[in-house]
């Protein structure tokens, strides 16, 4: 049985295709203005990477804040449509069967998950600020002047702590300007914003609470700087799985295929 699922996120667009249990394609690219064309274009990727076409697929299962949009519409024409915290739950289930608690963190928003078997027991999200999201290292990287990229790199380089008061993106942005009028270093400052991050989604977390083990996903995982501070925080060894941008399309991919059964 061949299934896929499209995760249609704030800022990127991921295509998972699977196949009796395994993974035989992934695609990502940037969203667009046009959010179904730039989903569409990442779907097309993905069939000819697995070396197959539309008719190949049994079942498409859509997540991400834009999973309405790809819904009946060609190419993907998605059979249904699953919510974030559910296709978190399931795909980071399918890669860590011990997975007790999820922590996703996107561009836009993070949540926090409990989780039984695969099933969700509890959640929290944060959706009212980027300040505890990607699109915060974004900003505090033009800021510093700096690649994003080089952001997580950069604090690893850091010995010293540098508090960060400012809770939203506007005010933290501020803050950093005036932290570099006072010659802090890039490294101290980028660990302060990563530090201000962590706190953040830690506190989301405790929120609904923290069991192990646990697995960060989403593509802020991809970024080096976040989780050390995140493992102190919340007094864990958090484990991040290979492609943990990919996980929530996994998981609609793998929802897909136990619908079908």
């Amino acid at each position: 049985m061949i299934t896929a699922g499209v995760d249609v996120g704030a800022k990127v667009a991921k295509v998972v295709i699977f196949k009796d249990g395994q993974i035989i394609a992934r695609a990502k690219a940037l969203v667009g203005f046009d959010i179904n064309k730039s989903a569409s274009d990442v779907f097309e990727t993905a069939l000819k990477e697995a070396g197959i076409t539309r008719a190949d697929i049994q079942r498409v299962a859509a997540t991400g804040m834009g999973r309405n949009v790809v819904l009946q519409k060609p190419p993907i024409n998605a059979d249904e449509v699953v919510s974030e915290v559910v296709a978190d739950a399931a795909g980071a289930y399918q890669l860590v069967p011990s997975v007790k608690t999820v922590i996703d963190v996107g561009a836009e928003e993070g949540r926090g998950i409990k989780v039984e078997a695969g099933k969700v027991k509890d959640f929290v999200i944060n959706e009212r600020c980027a300040a505890g999201a990607g699109t915060f290292v974004e900003a505090m990287a033009r800021a510093l002047e700096i690649k994003v990229e080089d952001m997580g790199p950069m604090s690893l380089k850091s010995i010293s702590t540098i508090p960060m008061n400012a809770q939203c993106c506007v005010f933290a942005e501020s803050e950093v300007v005036s932290l570099i009028h006072s010659k802090i270093s890039k490294e101290d400052i980028s660990k302060a914003i990563h530090d201000a991050i962590a706190g953040r989604i830690s506190s989301m977390i405790l929120r609904v609470g923290v069991e192990k083990d646990v697995v960060l996903i989403g593509g802020v995982a991809l970024n080096p700087g976040f989780k050390p501070p995140l493992d102190r925080e919340l007094h864990s060894n958090i484990i991040v799985p290979d492609y943990p941008d990919f996980v929530s399309a996994l998981g609609a991919a793998v929802i897909a295929a136990n619908l079908q059964r």
